[in-house]
């Protein structure tokens, strides 16, 4: 992506377009987009269900309390600093709405940092009928509602996690393939009259033995049915991103592959499928330890890849949060120390974001550890 001055230029010019004036948030869509895929930056992904956020703490042996819950991303929102490399937070609902002691919001520290605030919009994975334990995504029917709300409270973007499966031998169904990109794209659309940017999320797990081509295969033929559809439902890709897994190997994939390998399978997967209108892709780690998840968006953003007109940038969770939940094990004399870790990861994956990361970070808290779980459901 180019400068800020660049960026400004051409949202003028799309806003002032003739084909855009029928979107009634137009003009806020695109430079909500354009914010989030700031060079330097991504996005903090803290949605975890209460559910998931159990997991984690059980972890390191914190009860899964809401009292718990609201330290934990108290801690994350009162990081001085952190909007220096982060430009959203994915929340989920408890935390949009969640008051501190003093009846200030917990999101208060996000927006004082200048983070857009984002919402998990979806309720869930369940078994799509006739496959081979295949999964669709709840949570349409009351969307509109719900994003007029969170709109209302002051949520910009949304996400809408849809899951792909590899399965051995013959990879996803064709079902299970137009099924996710039509939720995604209804999703995307209902989003968009409400004025949030949908952040489209297709996810392929790392479940399996495939190669790296694979991989590169699926992911193209699944993010190219997914533009299909947002076409068909109106969607203004210049009002969205996208959050895809990079493309890797199965996890029980013998062959090993680089960094470089990897990364090029990614960047012409996405050449091949993603339009140019899209100003930002912000990945899922999909598993991948910290540091594995900052070398990887690294290696996305060197030279000779050739044409990549998005930011090319994060969207992480676990590979943000791993080392920041082990420094602060829940107590509140550890939260400074947790801060510090949080900073760090930020920064490491900000550069990376500028193909500038050095490696600093490489032997910080629970960095080099794998972060992969088969079936990953949160």
């Amino acid at each position: 992506m180019g400068d800020h001055t660049t960026a400004e230029k051409r949202l003028r010019a799309i806003c002032s377009h003739v084909f855009t004036k029928e979107y009634k948030h137009a003009e806020e869509l695109i430079a909500t987009a354009q914010t989030i895929a700031s060079p330097g930056k991504g996005i903090l992904a803290a949605d975890e269900s209460i559910g998931t956020i159990g997991k984690r703490f059980k972890g390191i042996g914190v009860e899964n309390s809401r009292e718990n819950r609201r330290a934990y991303r108290h801690l994350l929102a009162s990081t001085e600093g952190l909007g220096k490399h982060i430009s959203g937070v994915i929340l989920f609902e408890e935390s949009l709405f969640e008051k501190m002691d003093d009846g200030s919001l917990l999101v208060d520290g996000f927006k004082k940092e200048g983070i857009v605030l984002g919402i998990k919009v979806d309720k869930g994975t369940r078994y799509l009928p006739s496959t081979d334990g295949e999964l669709y995504t709840q949570g349409l029917t009351d969307l509109d509602k719900r994003a007029k709300k969170y709109y209302d409270f002051g949520a910009r973007f949304a996400k809408w996690r849809a899951v792909v499966k590899i399965l051995p031998g013959k990879g996803p169904s064709n079902n299970a393939i137009q099924e996710t990109a039509h939720s995604l794209a209804r999703y995307a659309a209902i989003c968009q009259n409400n004025g949030l940017v949908p952040i489209v999320e297709p996810e392929i797990l790392m479940d399996g033995d495939h190669d790296l081509a694979t991989a590169q295969k699926w992911t193209e033929i699944v993010v190219s049915a997914c533009y299909s559809a947002l076409r068909l439902q109106g969607v203004l890709l210049e009002g969205t991103l996208l959050k895809p897994n990079m493309v890797l190997p199965g996890a029980s994939c013998k062959k090993r592959y680089t960094p470089a390998d990897n990364a090029a399978a990614t960047v012409t997967a996405l050449q091949r499928s993603v339009p140019v209108a899209v100003p930002g892709i912000t990945f899922l780690s999909g598993g991948q330890g910290e540091e594995d998840a900052t070398i990887m968006l690294n290696a996305l953003n060197q030279p000779g890849l050739g044409y990549r007109p998005w930011s090319l940038t994060f969207s992480y969770g676990r590979a943000l949060q791993k080392s920041v939940l082990a420094a602060w094990k829940g107590k509140k004399e550890n939260v400074p120390a947790a801060q510090k870790m949080l900073l760090l990861r930020a920064r490491a994956n900000g550069d990376a974001n500028l193909g500038k990361y050095t490696g600093y970070a490489a032997n910080s808290g629970e960095a080099s550890k794998s972060l992969y779980v088969k079936n990953y459901a949160y």
